[in-house]
């Protein structure tokens, strides 16, 4: 008998003890899921003074996209670095992806970028450079420090009628809710995706999502369709900072002049 009442006290603290660990792990553990949660809500941007999300300021990746928007090893004035490309393959038609093996043999002279010519989009965006939005109610403009590149990005009008091989393609936006969806089509097929040869063609498409995610950070997003090229579309995305520096502003990248100062040919391309 006096096993047993041993046996049903101990029964009992242990009872107890178990208790008292659920009730403090629910103490512990339940207001930080709380707060997990309240930290994954959708941010909302202030407004501008026509009502729009306000993306206005200066932005810069963190990333090393504009040297292989795939996952990629170091080579030399090339650091290495994660990809950018969802679900880490580019859908190459066979043939294409013949070439782009071909571009990426040849990178250090057939690179665009290394002629000084206009990157393009979306590589502008992910270039090693930051860049300037400026809002208005009709018109978004994206200023880049890059070769002092401007892009205009008219809101809620249609493109142009026809094909125009611009570098830069031709730019429509509209608001999606809080996020700035950018159409850009009228490509020429003299731009690369990146250092590492991956390229398109004069059916390019690409449709951006600007989606501010905090006050300071903003995703981005860019959809890229080719049926001369790919087999399907595919997409790419990163994030945004806002720069925080001090007297802020966009600086100069000459790249024609550091050609010419190289005893370079100057480029006779047209620009947009």
């Amino acid at each position: 008998m006096m096993t047993s009442r041993r046996d049903a006290e101990t029964q009992r603290k242990s009872l107890l003890l178990c208790v008292s660990v659920s009730l403090w792990l629910v103490i512990v553990f339940v207001p930080s899921v709380a707060v997990g949660q309240t930290a994954r809500a959708p941010y909302t941007p202030p407004k501008n003074a026509d009502g729009q999300p306000d993306i206005s300021g200066f932005w810069q990746v963190v990333n090393t996209a504009y040297v292989d928007i795939q996952d990629h090893g170091a080579w030399l004035g090339a650091p290495a670095g994660n990809g950018v490309v969802e679900g880490h393959e580019i859908p190459y038609k066979p043939d294409m992806l013949a070439k782009k093996q071909q571009n990426y043999t040849n990178r250090k002279t057939a690179d665009p970028e290394s002629k000084c010519y206009l990157p393009g989009v979306p590589r502008i965006t992910y270039m090693p450079f930051p860049f300037q939005i400026v809002q208005s109610r009709n018109q978004v403009n994206i200023l880049y420090e890059y070769d002092h590149a401007i892009r205009y990005v008219y809101m809620n009008k249609p493109h142009p009628q026809g094909h125009i091989d611009w570098w830069m393609g031709d730019s429509r936006g509209r608001w999606e809710g809080n996020t700035l969806v950018v159409d850009v089509v009228d490509f020429n097929d003299e731009t690369w995706f990146d250092r590492a040869g991956n390229f398109h063609s004069d059916e390019l498409h690409v449709v951006e999502r600007y989606t501010p995610t905090g006050p300071d950070h903003m995703n981005y997003e860019a959809t890229i369709e080719d049926p001369k090229v790919f087999t399907r579309p595919w997409k790419m995305s990163m994030t945004l900072y806002r720069r925080q520096d001090r007297n802020m502003e966009l600086l100069e990248y000459e790249c024609y002049e550091y050609l010419l100062e190289q005893g370079w040919p100057a480029p006779n391309t047209p620009r947009d």
